[in-house]
């Protein structure tokens, strides 16, 4: 019985470290800026409302991070990390080229 209930610390420890790790990790990543390279090439903006529409005529109103398929922030968050811009955390009002609607 000592085994199993020792086995159980230290795995709910692990656990408990592995989550606290992956939210701060989360937390320090900062924030993508427009003047990124690669934010730059797929024409990103913090905010969708300032799309240049002749130059991205496949944007449309309502599109924004926050219900594209690529990002990865809960509802609600002002950021989340996007898997387009790894290691980043985008706006969920942003938006970029890479869109792809939620299902």
């Amino acid at each position: 019985m000592q085994t199993s209930r020792r086995h159980f610390i230290i795995l709910a420890a692990s656990l408990a470290s592995t989550v606290l790790l992956q939210s701060e990790s989360r937390a320090a990543a900062p924030e993508l800026s427009e003047s990124d390279p690669t934010a730059q090439t797929l024409g990103y903006k913090s905010d969708a409302a300032h799309i240049d529409t002749a130059k991205y005529p496949k944007y449309l109103a309502g599109q924004a991070c926050a219900n594209c398929q690529l990002y990865q922030g809960k509802p609600g968050d002002a950021l989340g990390p996007c898997a387009v811009f790894a290691g980043k955390q985008v706006s969920a009002k942003g938006w970029c080229s890479a869109y792809v609607k939620k299902a």
